[in-house]
């Protein structure tokens, strides 16, 4: 798997990058990983690169300043692409998106353009989380499957895998949406142009060190931005989401590409 390029971008996570990036090691051993930094104050940056400096699979990307999920994931995208990796994977630094599901995602990946490794399809769950933010998770990805008439259980998820043509594809044009709404933007183009897309269900794990980034700004954006993209929408309705024992999937161009790409075998 050494045309996959895992993406995590940081801010202020000293305490976590090291222990993420060990999990990510041992879960998809050839994997390359790449840590995008926004000049953490608390040194994150350093770590990134003395953990590069250690494994030759490690790469970092320092950025001037904090300036939003999105735009470091476009910029790892970027960083990405232009080296040739087939798969590119987001996961967050604070260790909620388990590693350990990392293989299930790439195997879905063999017949999917997109994978969202899913809180809410069938054996898919939360820990440690407030009833009340689980509560707004569901409830915002059931105002974006019907705003939107997405058929996807969990488009505000951040731990994704994404065929590096079809990611090609749908940043054509830039992306100007950041944190919670930047996944939801991404998604809403994968459906849009017909590209495949699965969910395989992950347990998401609350983070136990460091601040969350999320924010009212950031909720804000998200809300407007799905409210004027459902008022823009002409596009007819996508069909229904096929449902499958823990994978769901959208047909879609790699269907085309696969005639198998439509029929998912469930992952355990």
């Amino acid at each position: 798997m050494s045309d996959v390029l895992v993406i995590t971008p940081t801010y202020n996570e000293r305490d976590n990058l090291p222990a993420i990036v060990g999990r990510i090691r041992a879960a998809v051993p050839a994997a390359h990983i790449l840590v995008v930094d926004d000049n953490s104050p608390d040194g994150t940056g350093l770590i990134a690169d003395r953990l590069a400096a250690d494994h030759g699979n490690v790469h970092v990307l320092h950025r001037e300043g904090k300036q939003g999920l999105g735009a470091a994931y476009a910029a790892g995208f970027r960083w990405g692409l232009d080296r040739g990796f087939g798969l590119l994977v987001e996961i967050d630094a604070d260790g909620s998106h388990p590693p350990e599901r990392l293989p299930a995602l790439l195997r879905a990946a063999e017949h999917a353009d997109l994978v969202i490794g899913s809180r809410w399809v069938p054996g898919g769950r939360v820990a440690n989380w407030p009833r009340r933010r689980e509560l707004l998770s569901r409830l915002a990805n059931r105002y974006v499957r019907l705003a939107l008439r997405l058929p996807v259980a969990d488009a505000t998820g951040g731990f994704r895998v994404y065929r590096a043509a079809a990611l090609t594809e749908i940043l054509l044009g830039g992306v100007e949406s950041r944190g919670y709404c930047f996944q939801v933007d991404l998604t809403l183009r994968a459906v849009r142009r017909g590209f495949t897309v699965a969910e395989v269900p992950i347990t998401f794990v609350d983070r136990t060190a460091g601040a969350s980034k999320m924010s009212s700004g950031v909720l804000f954006e998200a809300l407007w931005r799905v409210t004027l993209w459902a008022f823009r929408s002409t596009s007819p309705r996508p069909p229904r989401l096929p449902r499958f024992r823990g994978l769901c999937a959208t047909p879609g161009r790699a269907a085309a590409a696969s005639p198998r790409s439509a029929r998912f075998r469930p992952l355990p």
